[in-house]
């Protein structure tokens, strides 16, 4: 056999075997359930107490694109209507949307619900926040990258003791992919669907690099725990009907709803940051870890010389022997089954 045509049959019987990966679905493959040590959740906790005070970091981008994620604006609108916070303030980051982009999509929100907290980006939102944290301790939501979060903190060192609490979007354990259609979808490429990036880690490394580095008191809302939460075209047909900003969202959704049943293959869409807004007000809604964080190539995914660095969370067993940084975080793995029901509540305006 000649080398050209063993090189054709080398190609062929390749193309072959990666057919066959989209047709057969392995057993927990990318559906962020494979096989990691337990970790020590606690049931509504572990406890935190959390000041009024909240200054919230969006890429809010809903209306942005046709199929323009939406979630930001879900968690800005239930974080507007909640009594048991103030909103001290809301930057705006580029993520899923340029920061000016996010910013403007913010106060067009915020003109429907009253009280209307301030809107920043660029230089301003970083001065803002540093304001804010040198009044008092602040929980601070991060719907997006770090990147303005970590440029504050990183200005003004001395103000890292008043962020009484990070939530931030973001996080997973080794080896773990965020693939919502395996095993269950009916989207592209034989019902396997789209991979999904830890995007709000992967859009800026080094701020989260940076904010791990400090040792803030921090919890992740991750990609594990929204995927057992759907928002469906039943839902956005009820917030239309109730009117106002809860409407205005929901229109903004039907972009982001027909990705996720046409290209994803589900009959909804995971509302990722509006878990983290649930968190910072009612955090006993979630099961969560006292659990270790770290910077680093996950070796179970690409081995520790290849792949880029991700955000990891496990336990010390677990953990890279020479991580970029390191730290601990809370990591939620389970919500209250109320969940679906307290989240549409606080959507429609009551």
């Amino acid at each position: 056999m000649s080398a050209r045509v063993l090189l054709l049959f080398t190609l062929a019987l390749l193309a072959v075997l990666v057919l066959l990966s989209f047709i057969v679905t392995p057993r927990h493959w990318s559906t962020g359930e494979q096989g990691a040590p337990p970790l020590p959740v606690v049931s509504g906790g572990p406890p935190v107490e959390l000041p009024r005070r909240v200054w919230v970091d969006t890429d809010a981008a809903c209306g942005h694109a046709l199929d323009a994620d939406a979630d930001d604006c879900f968690a800005l609108l239930v974080l507007l209507r909640a009594a048991e916070i103030d909103i001290i303030g809301i930057s705006a980051v580029a993520g899923n949307a340029p920061a000016a982009a996010a910013a403007q999509i913010a106060r067009d929100l915020i003109a429907q619900v009253a009280p209307a907290p301030q809107v920043y980006h660029g230089p301003a939102a970083r001065i803002a926040l540093q304001a804010a944290l040198a009044e008092g301790p602040l929980v601070i939501v991060a719907l997006g990258p770090l990147t303005n979060i970590a440029a504050s903190l990183r200005e003004r060192p001395d103000l890292r003791h008043n962020v009484a609490r990070l939530v931030a979007v973001m996080g997973r354990r080794p080896g773990h992919l965020f693939h919502p259609s395996e095993g269950s979808g009916t989207g592209i490429l034989f019902g396997h669907g789209p991979v999904f990036r830890d995007f709000n880690f992967e859009k800026d490394r080094a701020a989260g690099h940076e904010i791990v580095a400090m040792h803030l008191p921090l919890t992740l809302v991750p990609y594990e725990v929204a995927r057992r939460l759907r928002l469906t075209a039943a839902d956005l047909a009820r917030l239309e009907t109730a009117g106002g900003a809860a409407a205005w969202v929901a229109r903004r959704a039907h972009g982001w709803l027909r990705f996720w049943v046409t290209v994803v293959g589900l009959d909804g869409f995971y509302p990722f940051d509006a878990l983290a807004a649930a968190y910072a007000i009612e955090p006993a809604l979630f099961d969560c870890a006292d659990a270790g964080v770290w910077i680093a190539r996950d070796a179970r995914r690409g081995g520790t010389r290849f792949g880029s660095e991700a955000l990891l969370v496990g336990l010390d067993s677990e953990r890279a022997e020479e991580p970029l940084a390191s730290s601990s975080a809370y990591y939620c793995v389970r919500m209250s089954p109320e969940m679906h029901d307290w989240l549409m509540a606080r959507l429609i305006d009551r």
